[in-house]
Formats: structure tokens, sequence, C-alpha cells
């Protein structure tokens, strides 16, 4: 049969941007459809004031890259646009530990340590990981918590996908012989999540997104995905219709013989479940099922002493440091002028009872009126500010579905139900403030209504032996439809508890792998 297109990916993120290069270097055509928009670094926000760049919010006609999700259990933080998620993420590449590949529910369909170890190797090139080699001030600070709690061994910069060079001096692709895009070192602004405008982060539209369209790939900027219908009515044996609705457009229409959906948690999950109960009703009713976060809290110390030093100096995560056997602290930091987030923080009251937290909340109010102003109108905010982001692998799960005031709700569904007061944390936040001489927030549904944050929702399309424990096989092909595979953060199936984007692209190079190249005619 013809089609429009061998495969179409729908989304561009970590497994999106994986697909398109290995399918096109396979010889396959390939089509990426992202809703979001192309960025070229002189588009960024130059703080994240600047809403209708850095935020979005389509119906308030902000089409930005960085996306707040409010959910019944979590708040979820995103990234939107062609290079999803890493043109927002704090670069950080780490891999997990062990647990990681002994639990969930992927943890019998293979030697996953051994499995993925050299697609981790792979993604490392591929991504340009690098050690942090300077400390910032909010390094400083961790390393100072490290040494008087005695696990100053333990504290290490991180691997991040940044080029460093020298600073602000641009260069010759140092990663892919020359055919990737000119780089700038990096000049340790600390915006690397408002979007890097020095041509320093290695975003991946400056490597697997660059080399995918040198072999052919097109990619399709501002075009949503609506329906995916299989052209047999049935498994997809002869391919499928793709519905897109591009941006202020009517809806086009494309057909394909594969599909890769690759549109992050809250983009693939919510498609999935609307299209199981229209034209693909054979995917398993593990969608949406076994949804999970880091365990994390995200906490922002605010220091009211000038003399501690700009924390806004530096990249957004530039070490960390293991806490105890479960849980890791990282120092997280915006660049010079972003303090929108103040708007939406009040001051952090770890107490699980919501009486006595509105309480105390008042009463912090009425009692340190001086501190959290100062804290609030710091000359500027960013300068004064750590986000402090603790993450555990101790494992709990959610489930997602279509709500019917709200477009999606969860459901608790195993283990403790995410907590926005994670007792280990405390004595690390307290410890934190008086170093700095700082007040710590929250975001006000943490405080309000006990809702934690996270930057790193996963599963709810996660593998399994059979339909009955999973979305999706060991190879990332989808239940009950041919040539259709899942490659992002819904196909993780277990806790990391560290930052995602490397094992999302590792099982995504996996994946590409076990497919075959695209025959050739030889008449």
């Amino acid at each position: 049969m013809q089609f429009d297109y061998d495969y179409i990916i729908i989304g561009s993120g970590f497994g999106g941007s994986v697909s398109a290069l290995r399918l096109s270097q396979k010889g396959y055509r390939v089509l990426v459809l992202e809703k979001g928009k192309w960025w070229r670094a002189e588009d960024f926000a130059k703080n994240n004031w600047q809403l209708r760049r850095w935020l979005w919010a389509p119906r308030l006609g902000m089409r930005g890259i960085f996306k707040m999700t409010f959910l019944n259990h979590i708040t979820a933080l995103s990234g939107v646009g062609v290079g999803g998620g890493s043109l927002t993420y704090a670069n950080t590449l780490p891999v997990p530990t062990d647990e990681f590949y002994r639990s969930g529910s992927w943890h019998t369909l293979a030697d996953w340590k051994e499995e993925l170890a050299p697609y981790y190797d792979l993604s490392y090139r591929m991504l340009g990981a690098t050690t942090h080699p300077y400390q910032g001030t909010a390094d400083q600070h961790l390393q100072r918590l490290a040494r008087d709690l005695n696990i100053e061994h333990q504290c290490q910069a991180t691997q991040v996908a940044v080029y460093f060079g020298e600073p602000g001096r641009q260069v010759s692709d140092p990663y892919f012989a020359g055919r990737g895009p000119d780089r700038k070192g990096c000049i340790h602004c600390g915006a690397c999540m408002t979007g890097c405008r020095h041509h320093a982060k290695n975003t991946l539209d400056q490597n697997y997104l660059h080399l995918a369209q040198l072999e052919g790939a097109k990619i399709l900027a501002e075009c949503e995905v609506t329906r995916v219908v299989p052209r047999d009515g049935n498994t997809g044996a002869t391919g499928y219709n793709v519905v897109y609705k591009p941006h202020r457009k009517k809806e086009k229409s494309v057909t394909a013989k594969g599909i890769v959906f690759a549109g992050g948690v809250l983009g693939t999950v919510p498609l999935l479940l609307k299209l199981k109960s229209s034209s693909l009703p054979f995917l398993s009713d593990q969608i949406g099922r076994q949804i999970r976060t880091n365990n994390e809290a995200l906490i922002n110390v605010v220091s009211t002493d000038a003399q501690k030093g700009d924390f806004s100096k530096g990249i957004a995560i530039g070490s960390i440091v293991q806490t105890d056997a479960d849980s890791h602290l990282e120092p997280t930091i915006y660049g010079k002028g972003s303090g929108f987030f103040k708007l939406l923080m009040v001051p952090w009251i770890p107490e699980r009872n919501k009486i006595k937290r509105l309480g105390l909340l008042v009463g912090t109010l009425f009692k340190h009126p001086i501190k959290w102003t100062r804290a609030f109108f710091a000359g500027d905010y960013a300068s004064r500010s750590t986000y402090l982001l603790f993450m555990q692998t101790i494992d709990s799960t959610l489930r997602l579905r279509r709500g019917k005031i709200t477009p999606l709700k969860t459901q608790h569904e195993s283990g403790p139900a995410p907590s926005a007061f994670i007792p280990a944390v405390q004595p690390l936040v307290r410890k934190y403030e008086k170093q700095v001489k700082g007040m710590a927030f929250v975001g006000f549904t943490e405080t309000l209504f006990g809702i934690p944050t996270t930057a790193h929702i996963l599963g709810g399309a996660v593998m399994g032996a059979s339909p009955e424990e999973g979305v999706i096989d060991k190879n990332n092909r989808v239940f009950g439809y041919q040539n259709m595979l899942i490659c992002d953060g819904a196909m993780i199936s277990a806790n990391p508890g560290v930052n995602p984007s490397l094992t999302i692209t590792a099982i995504s190079e996996r994946a590409m792998a076990q497919l075959p190249e695209k025959m050739r005619d030889k008449s």
C-alpha cells in the first residue's frame, strides 16, 4: 500500500527525537508532529516574567515552553516545543540506582541494567554529557550543607548536557564531526530552564532532531494530533490515518504504516485514553495506570542576606548530594530576573493536619512579617533563591483518567500517596534556611491543599508481559496493534528516583535498535 510516510512520530521530546533519527537512518520516511513551537535561541524568554514566551497556556494566548498541569494528587511540570522537555529541563543526565531495574512491571522482562548499559553510553555521547566543571553559589552552599551533615563525600558535580568550552566563544560543532550546529561556551547565566539563549545547552533540536532532518525527516511544529485511526478498522495491519490540527488552521490528515507515540505522559496518555474509547479499542486496560513521580519535594529557599552570594550564577543544577540510601538533594536555580514563581509561593508549613497547617500559615505571616516580606520583595528574586529538589526511590502509583469537570483527574492506586510533607527533607531544608539566612516557600497547592509538585511525571503506558500487565512489551510495541510503539516518559515502568531524561533516551535507543531497516527496492 502507498502511504504518505512510513512512520509518524507524535511528539519531539527525548523518545520522539531518538525515534526520528534512528528510523530515518534505517531508510524510513518520517514525519514528526509537535504541538509546540520551533524555538531559535534568540526567541526564548529573557526571564520567566515574559509569560507569552515562557508559559504554555494556549487558551490564554501563551505558547511558551513550560507547562503546569494541576491534578488531584500532584502539580506536574513539563516541557512543550520542538525538542520537548529538553528545552526547559535542568540538563541533568543521571543513571538510576540498581533498584530501578529490579522493580515495577518490567523487571522480569529482561536484565535491564545489562540491556541498557550500551544505550546509556550512546545517549551520553549523543546528548553531549559532561561533568559540570564549576561551582556556583548554590553548589557551594550544598557542599557546606553536606560537610555539616558529614556526607561531603556523597556530594558531587552533575553530569549535564551542556557545552562548556570557553565561555561565550563560538566553535564549530564539537560533537558530530561538523554535522551539527555551531556551539558557544556556557556563560553560567543560570537561565537553562527558561530556554538557553546562548547556544550552550544541548537541547534535542541541536542533536537528534538536527541530524534526523539531515537524514530526511520532516518536522511540523504547532500541529496537535487529534485522531489515530487504523485503515483496516482493526489492528493497523494496513497502516493508519492520522488527523492533526495545525495552529489556527483546519484539520489535516496523513497516512503512515507505523506510529510512535512520544508526546510525554501528559500528551500520550490523555490521547490514548481518548482513542481507546473510539478508534483504538484494543488498547490495554492498563492505559493511565501506574503513574509515578520521583516522590519529590520542590522547596524554594529565599535568602534575605545579599552577602550570601548571587544564587542565579551557574547552571540550573550543578551539584547533587545523596542524603540517604533512598534520597538525594539538588540545588536548582533560575537566571537573573526570573521571579515569576514568587506569585505562586506561600511559606512552607510541613504539617500534615490541614487545620493546623492553615493555622500555622496565618501565624507565620503575623509572627514573621518582616522576614517573609523581605524575602518576597528581595531585590532580584532569582539572585536570592535556591529551589531545593529532593527525590526518592520509594515507589507509589496513581491512575490518570479523563475527567468530567476537568480534562484529567488522578486516583490513588498503590503505595503511599504523593505527599507535600516528606519527613526526610524537613531537617535538610531547615538547616539550609539557617545557612543562607533565608525562608522556605512552596507552591500554594502544597501548603493550602497538601498537593506536591513534580517535574517528573512518569508511566501510564508501562511495559508488561501481557496486556493484563502493561500497555507495551519489552520492545516498546503496543499490545493489540501492529507497527505502533510508545517511546516517552509514559513507558517508564518503575521509579528511577532521578531525572528520567537519560533513561527515556536510552530505552528509546534500544527500542529503535530492535526495528529492521527498511526493505529496499532492488529493481
